[in-house]
Order: structure tokens, then sequence, then C-alpha cells
């Protein structure tokens, strides 16, 4: 039998750690923004008595628009030419921008209507998401290109998800901190506090990769070209490559893989996410508001160790059986403690809803440590294959998937928590048959979504020998066009 051994990182390939933790921080304020409205939403609900149906519609319709953002954002940042780079500049302006505007959305002010926070939350929350998608995707597409080595992307990803999980350390905790009657007189207050204090944390740490990350692709072509055409012509043009790079991309079979996998694990499990905070306040803990915080920080915190632990462990073993195989490892397990959670909700025993929470941080865990990895080994196929570098444009479709998917999970769930039968005056007194459904569908959505994930990435193919293969063309290619430039100026 033999023994599969991997290529080692030329020290060239290597990125060093400053710039992996320069990468990381992003990670850490690219979580925080994506977490924090979700955790701080229920405040609309309990806090201002929003109807959950409308608080899923605040956050579905930014998430939609944010989405059909993202392949412009990506295909702008491609196409861009600066002397600070493609991505660099709309990294700073799109940090600090982003930590005003959500700063600014909580101050919500008091005794209106419901319609009147509907609509204030809702135009607040589009400006948020077109600042957020000027720093998210350019820091993604950057995130792709730093090192073109087959295992230094996984690392590069391991760290920028391990520096990442610190941001859902805090997150499960916001609702506890909200409701703290010695802080706050009111949940209200406490997130117009809090979301003060994360703004200016987003502005300054968001800007750190712009700061100190160096980009190694330039856009390529000849900018006395587009000096010479018209302002319409111009438009003509980029509206023609901006199509058919779009086209490109998501005909590109290993790249929906991807896709399939992550929108189905992730969504799954963000569908419900709303299920387990109310399962475990008004069914566990019997209304208990401060009881069930507590619960739902403690979840928080042991799943974010959990995932910070296997990380490392999924990085490790991706070198040894390949990011294919380990993906479908760490997903089986999160799919056998979503299955747990059936058990786990006990009125008697509150803790043992704890105990779901370390199977379920495998497969997030591994998700965005292999996801970004394996489609920068994509990105290489497509510039064999088309002669362009598209960073942008496949993180901007591969997040633009999974915001779609948080439009719909988000939009959904409200509904789906009406349908259950569930009405916020009864606390703890909801019907027996509330109950049994809410936790039915907190049980079978994530499960059966990780199934679906585990058959998408099955497929995938390329390998790490088929990486490293795909890699030795461009070389030679980028070797001969640069023969080329050297023998045509020396003529």
């Amino acid at each position: 039998m033999s023994t599969k051994v991997s290529q080692q990182t030329p020290e060239k390939d290597r990125i060093s750690n400053g710039q992996k933790f320069a990468y990381g921080l992003g990670g850490i304020v690219n979580n925080l923004l994506g977490g924090a409205i979700g955790f701080m939403s229920i405040v609309l609900n309990v806090g201002l008595g929003i109807n959950p149906a409308l608080v899923g519609t605040l956050q579905a319709i930014p998430r939609l628009t944010d989405a059909i953002t993202d392949p412009i954002m990506g295909y702008i940042s491609d196409k861009t030419r600066s002397r600070f780079g493609r991505r660099r500049p709309y990294i700073f302006i799109g940090a600090i921008c982003v930590g005003l505007i959500f700063a600014l959305m909580w101050q919500l002010p008091p005794g209106n209507s419901e319609m009147f926070y509907f609509w204030f939350f809702l135009i607040g929350s589009i400006i948020f998401y077109l600042f957020y998608t000027m720093f998210a995707t350019p820091w993604v597409a950057l995130g792709y290109e730093l090192t073109s080595d087959y295992h230094e992307r996984t690392r590069l990803m391991g760290v920028m998800n391990f520096m990442g999980q610190f941001a859902w350390i805090s997150l499960p905790w916001f609702y506890a901190i909200m409701e703290n009657d010695r802080l706050f007189s009111d949940s209200v207050e406490g997130a117009c506090t809090l979301a003060i204090v994360i703004g200016i944390f987003v502005a300054i740490v968001g800007a750190v990769p712009a700061i100190f990350l160096k980009e190694r692709f330039a856009a390529t072509e000849d900018d006395s070209e587009h000096k010479k055409e018209s302002m319409l012509a111009g438009i003509k043009k980029n509206v023609a490559e901006f199509s058919k790079g779009l086209v490109t991309t998501v005909k590109r079979p290993e790249f929906l893989k991807l896709c399939a996998g992550t929108f189905f694990l992730f969504n799954g499990i963000m569908l419900v996410g709303a299920f387990s905070s109310y399962i475990t306040i008004f069914y566990v803990c019997g209304g208990d508001n401060d009881m069930g915080a507590k619960y739902m920080g403690l979840f928080g915190t042991i799943n974010t160790i959990s995932t910070l632990i296997s990380i490392a462990v999924v990085t490790w073993i991706s070198s040894r059986i390949g990011k294919r195989k380990t993906f479908i490892i760490a997903t089986s397990i999160t799919m056998i403690g979503s299955l747990l959670k059936w058990f786990s909700y006990d009125p008697m025993a509150p803790w043992k809803v704890l105990l779901p929470a370390p199977m379920i941080a495998v497969g997030m865990g591994a998700l965005f440590t292999l996801m970004g990895s394996m489609i920068a080994d994509v990105c290489d196929l497509d510039e064999l294959e088309t002669g362009e570098r598209r960073e942008g444009m496949f993180g901007s479709i591969y997040w633009w998937m999974v915001k779609l998917g948080m439009a719909l999970a988000f939009g959904l769930s409200g509904y789906l928590l009406n349908a259950t039968g569930f009405v916020v005056e009864y606390g703890g007194a909801q019907n027996s048959s509330t109950f049994f459904y809410m936790r039915l569908v907190d049980v079978l959505i994530p499960a059966g979504a990780a199934l679906i994930a585990i058959f998408a990435v099955g497929s995938f193919k390329i390998t790490e020998e088929k990486a490293y293969e795909i890699r030795s063309e461009l070389e030679k290619r980028r070797g001969n066009e640069v023969k080329e430039v050297v023998a045509l100026q020396g003529e």
C-alpha cells in the first residue's frame, strides 16, 4: 500500500505570518459584519414588537440588493487600475464607510410605529450592504491571489477562518449584552450602544489589510486604449465584458459544485438559526430571557472554540487526504450533530442544549477553510483556459450565491416560524404542537442540507496532482510571455 506524499511549498510561495495575520483581521471584520445584524435583529422583534415575518423581510431584501451588486463589484475590482492596486483602495474606503453606516442604522428613535422602524431599518440596511460589498468582495479576491501554492492556500484560509472565528465568540453574547439591565434601560438602547462600538472597530481593523497586504496581479489592458474611447463606448465595452465573464464563470462545473455545497450547508443552518434561539428561550428555559440568553451565549462560545480546533485539524488533514475528502468527513459530523439536537432540547436538563455545539462546528470550520482554497484552484484552471485572472468575479459570484441563500433563508425563516404557530406574546406558554414543529424544522432542515452538500462536493475533480499540473502549465505560459515582451522591447 503506497502512502501519498504531498509536495512541499517552495519558499517563494510562502506567505509571511504578518501577511496572514493582516488578511485574517479582514476575516474578523467580515464575519462580524455578516453576523451582527442577524444576532442583533432579535431586538426588532422582542424589543420593538415587529412581526417576525417583517423582521425576516428586513433581512432578506437588503441581501438581495447586496447579491446583485457583488458580481459588479468583483468585475470593477478585477478591472481597476491604480497605483494602489486593484483591491486595496476599495477595502480601505469600504471598511471606513461600512463601519460608520452600521453605527448609524441602529440609532432607532423611540416611540414610533412598526412600519416606521421597518422603513428606517430597511433603508439603512441597503446602504450598509452597498459598502459591505465594497469592502468584502475585493478582500475575498485578494486572498485568492496571495499565493499560487496548493497547500499554502489552505493554510492562508485556515488562518483567516481561525481568526474570523473570534468574531463568532462575541456574536452569540450580543443579545445578553443588549438585555443587560445593569448596562442599559432596555435591549433597544443596548443595540444603539453596541452598534457604535462595532462600527468603530470595523472602520479601524477593516482598513489593515488594505494598508499592509501586497497584490500579485495587475490588470493587463493598455490604459491608453481606454483614454481614446468615448464614455458611451467604454460603458458598452464594460457591459459586454462583464456579461461574458459572468457567463464563463457560472458555466464552470467545478466552481458550481463548490457553490452548491456551500449554499446548502451554510444556508441550511442559517434558515433555522433563529429557531434554536427561540426554542432555547421559550421551550428549554420556559420563557426566561436571561437564562435563555446565557445558554445561547454558552452554545456560541463552545461552538466557536470547537470551530477553532476543527480549523487547525482540517488544515492538517487536508494536506494528507485532500480537500474534497476532508470536506465530506467534516460535513458528515455536522449532519450527525444536527440530528443530535432532537434529543438535546430538554426543559428538565437545559445544559443538554450545549451537546451538539462541537459537532456542528466541525463542518462550519471546514467549509470556509476549504472552499476559499478550492476556489483559488478553480481560478488557476480558469486562467489556463481563458488567459484571464478573475478572482474578483469568482469571489463575488460565490458570495453572491451565499448571500442570495441568506436572503432566502432570512426571508423564509420568519414565515416558517409563524407557520409553526409561534406567538411571541405567549412566551413559554406556546402550544405543545408549536414546540414540536419548531424542533422538527430545526433538526431536519440542516441535516438534510448537509447531506446534499456532501453529494455536491463529492465529485470535485481538482486534486492536488491536477492543481500542480495546472500551475506548471501556467508558469510555462507566463515565462514565454515575459520572454516575448523582453524580445519586443529589445527590438
